[in-house]
């Protein structure tokens, strides 16, 4: 049976403003990102995810949201996005937008009709309340600042709005049709242009307990993002699920499910009529040693399994700080990448990850970002000097650690760096069945080693993680070839068994 297309794509998470700047205002564009498509084909990209380029103010950078159905200005127009959509899908890349259902912007039409009156048609297309004892209608706090309340006073109307993250972000009540009806057309307008799916932002916060009720104080003080788990939000997902389902060409939605425990996760992808991909996030959490991983992966297969659902693996994103800078040496960040693209799942980039880069250092005086979130967004360097390719010099966050070196330009001339092992991985993925879609089985290996098997019919591949300082000697039955090496040396030459510290290794079969 022929699999959709998201079960062996590598997606890779453009930041936008982030990625580059090709009309001098030091942000980046559309336009940039079209001027690049050449790199993703190279490195064997299979999609690319965008983060949020609806116009907005800004003050979530993108996810408070002013029009579900335009462009904003910073980035280009709604005709340069259809631009970049034919020319990615002439390349053979698709193209997922992020939609942010559970909040827009302050500014959207909808509320500030809906904040105009107490009896304005669009009052109950957010979630207001009275206060209680003077204060908010509840004990929940915001997700950014725990110290301040999830709800905002509003002087004109006399009552409280609930925004989980900041004022400007006021909550959609989706347990109105009439909101529910509008957001669905949100969808529609994208998917009508030929998007090929969305990641879809908090998807799980959109089921509120309609009481309201007050969370206990551990979780209170903590923000309710990572708590909400209402049972009422998976009716509305398989809402959205039909609207995609309307549309040919498998449309594919991947939630941020922020819930640390992956049985809970799970349950957003309802018995195949909910999400068709969950973010995996305790990966992201995860110190680098084998144990570690290996319970990581024990929880995917034992929950996700019995359901057929499809994992995902993220090792980097907009939110946290980037893996090179997590796991401190290039050649740690060189055997995770071996272990995220060999991993059984779906596997998400995040774009810079490629060259290595680590998080930027931030001046208090450049910080912007709400959440403290800005060293793992600096720009991407695509050749060495002063503008490093952007037509501004001064871009929106400083530059990333070392980019005269960890550049595109520098780094493509450099047979032995880390991009080039980025597209030995992927066109090894691309050309193996059994890493897109086969089978997982752990095969016995010294402690502080990862090896597992990949196998589909008569397609193997084994790979082995080495996740510390030592070397260790790997025995395995029968004949094997380095495939791809995390160093890049022995490729093509027979496994003789020495694990090297901190490396990693493809192997296939010998012979033919």
């Amino acid at each position: 049976m022929e699999q959709p297309w998201w079960r062996s794509a590598v997606v890779c998470q453009i930041y936008p403003r982030s990625f580059c700047d090709t009309d001098g205002d030091g942000v980046g564009d559309l336009a940039g990102v079209r001027a690049h498509l050449d790199h993703l084909e190279w490195l064997g990209i299979d999609a690319i995810w965008l983060s949020p380029i609806f116009p907005s103010p800004m003050a979530d950078f993108g996810y408070d949201v002013a029009d579900y159905c335009d462009v904003d200005p910073l980035f280009g127009s709604l005709e340069e996005f259809d631009q970049l959509l034919e020319d990615c899908h002439g390349r053979g890349i698709r193209v997922v937008l992020d939609w942010v259902p559970n909040h827009s912007s302050d500014q959207h039409p909808w509320f500030v009709e809906s904040r105009s009156a107490l009896t304005s048609e669009k009052r109950d297309w957010y979630v207001w309340r009275d206060g209680r004892d003077g204060g908010p209608p509840n004990n929940w706090r915001s997700a950014f600042d725990p110290e301040a309340p999830a709800w905002t006073f509003d002087e004109a109307t006399g009552q409280w709005y609930l925004h989980l993250f900041t004022p400007e972000q006021p909550d959609l009540e989706w347990a109105n049709p009439d909101v529910r009806t509008a957001m669905h057309d949100t969808l529609r307008f994208w998917l009508d242009r030929g998007v090929d799916g969305f990641r879809m932002d908090v998807i799980h916060l959109l089921g509120k307990d309609a009481d309201l009720a007050d969370l206990p104080a551990d979780q209170a003080s903590g923000g309710v993002v990572g708590s909400n788990d209402h049972p009422s939000s998976h009716e509305l997902i398989r809402g959205i699920r039909k609207v995609l389902e309307e549309y040919p060409g498998d449309r594919m939605s991947v939630g941020e499910v922020y819930l640390l425990s992956t049985a809970k996760v799970a349950a957003y992808y309802g018995n195949g009529d909910e999400l068709h991909l969950a973010f995996n996030f305790p990966p992201l959490y995860a110190p680098g040693n084998a144990a570690a991983w290996r319970k990581r992966v024990d929880r995917v297969v034992e929950e996700l399994a019995s359901r057929d659902a499809w994992p995902t693996w993220v090792l980097s994103n907009h939110d946290n700080p980037r893996h090179r800078t997590r796991y401190g040496s290039e050649a740690r960040a060189r055997a995770a990448a071996v272990l995220l693209l060999t991993l059984r799942g779906a596997p998400f980039l995040y774009a810079g990850e490629e060259l290595g880069l680590e998080d930027a250092v931030i001046p208090p005086e450049r910080a912007v970002d709400p959440g403290g979130r800005d060293g793992c967004r600096a720009p991407i360097p695509w050749e060495p000097g002063n503008d490093h390719g952007w037509t501004a010099a001064e871009p929106w966050l400083p530059w990333p650690p070392e980019p005269d070196a960890r550049n595109v330009t520098t780094l493509r001339e450099d047979p032995a760096s880390i991009l080039h092992l980025y597209q030995r991985l992927l066109a090894a993925r691309r050309a193996s069945p059994a890493l897109q879609l086969g089978s997982w089985d752990a095969l016995l290996s010294p402690p502080g080693t990862l090896a597992y098997e990949r196998a589909d019919g008569g397609d193997r591949r084994r790979v082995l993680v080495n996740f510390t300082p030592d070397d260790h000697v790997v025995p395995l039955d029968g004949e094997w070839t380095v495939e791809v090496a995390a160093d890049g040396t022995a490729e093509g030459e027979a496994w003789t068994g020495a694990l090297d510290p901190d490396a990693a290794v493809v192997l296939r079969p010998s012979g033919p």
